[in-house]
C-alpha cells in the first residue's frame, strides 16, 4: 500500500537552496519571514517541517511564489 511521505530533509534541502541563491541569511530570512532563526535553521536541516502558513512567509520573504517552492519539493521527491 502506498503512503505518501514528505521527506522533511528535501523540504529543508529547497528552502536552504531558494535562501542561498537569493543571497541572505538565516537570520535575514526569518526576520522577514517573521519566525525564529532557530526554527528556520530547524526546517533546513530537516528536523522539522514548516507548516502552510510558515512556507508561506518563507516564499514572501525570498519573493518567490510558495507554488515555486512546492514544485521543486515535487521535483526532489
Amino acid at each position: 500500500m502506498f503512503e505518501p511521505m514528505l521527506d522533511s530533509k528535501i523540504v529543508g534541502k529547497v528552502i536552504y537552496d531558494f535562501r542561498k541563491r537569493k543571497g541572505v541569511s538565516q537570520e535575514v530570512l526569518s526576520g522577514l519571514a517573521d519566525i525564529g532563526r532557530t526554527h528556520l535553521s530547524a526546517i533546513e536541516r530537516g528536523d522539522r517541517k514548516p507548516t502552510l502558513e510558515t512556507l508561506y512567509r518563507i516564499a514572501g520573504a525570498l519573493d518567490v511564489n510558495m507554488s515555486d517552492i512546492i514544485k521543486e519539493i515535487e521535483n526532489r521527491l
